[in-house]
């Protein structure tokens, strides 16, 4: 059942780009908020129905936005920056806590986004953490999954679908997102050595199919994590989106994690 809160939609200036936000207000004040991020070709309104879910079950505020360059928030500068994940984590993602006057978020990343939420978490109090198939390295099958997707009989049709969402940025999107993943200096991009910084409960999920990740990714993360409360879920069946892929095992998933890591 989606939530009959109220659900917002406003505009902030983050530093130098205005992005966009939606929000479901919480059912009680709270200190708690779950803050969505989305993966590398994604939006706010990709996530479809999975904010209303997340917000019915827990009873907390719930925000979603578009980075840069993605949905309806200013372009992407360019070229991008090899650290354009960590000027996500570390910049932005600070200022939008700060604007929101969040304290404690609890980081449900998807892709990019959950590799966001690993980098932000290591250095910032979070009350916990959720990934689906972030990355901490550079493997193959990831550059392999990507000139799959460039190969693709329909990729004219993959980008127009895209189009829905990012408008005129898709081609500019898309581009940023293959070139950055392929290019010979992204190959030494490697998180592993940060995620000791990160103490809060961790949630790490990741589906079995993954054409775009391995299970080496989710072992990296557990073992190198300094968190004392950890969890990963592999998935059968399941590919590179397992909330829609796999919804209903992914939010049992996730809701039991954040109800039992409460404040």
């Amino acid at each position: 059942m989606a939530t009959s809160r109220q659900k917002v939609n406003y505009y902030l200036q983050v530093l130098d780009k205005k992005l966009y936000f939606e929000e479901i207000k919480a059912e009680k004040d709270s200190s708690s908020c779950i803050i969505l991020l989305h993966e590398g070709l994604g939006s706010t309104q990709q996530w479809k129905d999975i904010p209303d879910l997340l917000a019915e079950a827990t009873g907390l505020r719930v925000i979603i936005y578009d980075r840069q360059g993605y949905g309806k928030s200013d372009p992407m500068n360019l070229p991008r920056p090899f650290d354009y994940l960590e000027q996500e984590a570390f910049l932005y993602l600070v200022e939008i806590r700060n604007l929101l006057q969040i304290n404690n978020p609890i980081l449900i990343g998807h892709s990019d986004g959950g590799s966001i939420a690993l980098l932000h978490a290591s250095k910032f109090n979070c009350q916990s953490v959720i990934t689906e198939a972030a990355h901490i390295f550079v493997e193959e099958i990831t550059l392999d999954g990507i000139q799959q997707m460039l190969l693709h009989p329909e990729i004219n049709l993959i980008k127009n679908k895209l189009s829905k969402y990012h408008g005129e940025k898709t081609e500019t999107l898309f581009e940023a997102w293959t070139e950055t993943w392929t290019h010979d200096s992204f190959r030494r991009w490697n998180i592993e050595n940060i995620l000791s910084g990160i103490i809060d409960p961790l949630l790490v999920i990741q589906g079995k199919e993954d054409e775009y990740g391995s299970e080496d990714q989710v072992i990296g993360i557990i073992k190198n994590s300094g968190s004392k409360i950890k969890k990963s879920v592999m998935i059968e069946a399941c590919g590179h989106i397992p909330h829609f892929q796999a919804k209903e095992i992914v939010l049992k998933e996730m809701i039991e994690f954040i109800q039992k890591n409460k404040n």
